[in-house]
């Protein structure tokens, strides 16, 4: 079942600003493996980002490949996300449904 991808679109005001330095993206916690692009097979990695539109401020991870984090990103520092897309999802551990929404966009540009 292909999984619903939803491009998002921001308000030209909206500011997003790195909360933390990019992390690889760890598919397999018990062998430590590295996510990577189904397409590409490129590394991917999870910024947390703050996103504040309309006076307020949710915070989000941010999947990314390799290819489009920027030299320079440093938590506080505003960035643009390229592509941004968001797919819903859900699943049931231990009997308990979690869900939520993962974001990916296609490169993260820095914000002079």
């Amino acid at each position: 079942m292909a999984m619903t991808r939803i491009r998002v679109g921001l308000l030209p005001s909206a500011v997003l600003m790195a909360g933390t330095m990019p992390a690889p993206k760890i598919k397999d916690p018990e062998t430590g493996e590295i996510a990577t692009d189904r397409d590409t097979g490129e590394s991917l990695y999870t910024v947390t980002a703050m996103l504040i539109e309309d006076g307020r401020a949710e915070m989000m991870k941010v999947t990314v490949p390799q290819s489009g984090i920027p030299e320079g990103i440093t938590p506080g520092r505003p960035l643009r996300p390229v592509d941004l897309f968001a797919t819903p999802w859900a699943r049931v551990f231990n009997g308990n449904l979690s869900d939520g929404v993962a974001y990916r966009a296609a490169a993260l540009e820095l914000v002079q």
